[in-house]
């Protein structure tokens, strides 16, 4: 592994703990050696993560949309920005330049790309780790969720231990660094029993 996509919230939150996960993030990024793939912005979490990393040494390769990058929310100061055209690119670049994928503390994009690249791995498009970074307990409604999700029968539990969570980002990274894709194709589209 040698580059983590994080996904985070444009906005820094109500409680100085997600700041300061972001940048406790940063710091385990760099003590293994792994650079950060992000959505590029210089506000919120995003530009809490970016610094920290950028004054820790880190590797950090933005990816924006031009939109978005017009309206002056791209970092300046990145080892790299990459602006695309759309958000799908968007999605597809950071895909293609990461090994394995963390949400921070976030909003709706957040939420939506963290399901996308856990679809992504459902579906065998990827085998790559994804991980929330469960801060102060944010991320403890989606874990509900998604355990109703599969008791409704419409996750399957062992696609449950597809995401992995975690409290601290050195608990996340070691979970990644020990990660081994599931073998075979998935199963999802196999009928159940009724």
């Amino acid at each position: 592994m040698t580059r983590v996509c994080v996904f985070a919230g444009s906005n820094a939150g109500a409680r100085l703990t997600y700041a300061a996960a972001a940048r406790t993030l940063a710091a385990s990024c760099a003590e293994r050696g792994l650079g950060i793939v992000y959505g590029g912005g210089s506000v919120g979490l995003m530009g809490a993560l970016a610094d920290a990393a950028l004054a820790a040494g880190v590797e950090v390769i933005g990816v924006i949309p031009r939109p978005l990058a017009t309206k002056e929310l791209a970092h300046a100061g990145l080892t790299e920005l990459r602006v695309v055209d759309s958000m799908h690119e968007r999605k597809a670049t950071m895909n293609a330049l990461a090994d394995g994928f963390i949400a921070l503390p976030g909003g709706l994009g957040t939420f939506e790309e963290t399901l996308e690249v856990l679809t992504w791995a459902q579906l065998g498009i990827h085998g790559k780790p994804v991980g929330v970074l469960n801060v102060e307990g944010y991320f403890d409604g989606l874990l509900r969720w998604l355990s109703h999700a599969a008791r409704e029968g419409f996750v399957r539990r062992e696609h449950l231990a597809l995401l992995l969570f975690a409290d601290t980002p050195a608990e996340l990274l070691d979970r990644f660094a020990a990660w081994t894709p599931p073998p075979g194709p998935s199963a999802w589209m196999t009928p159940r029993e009724t």
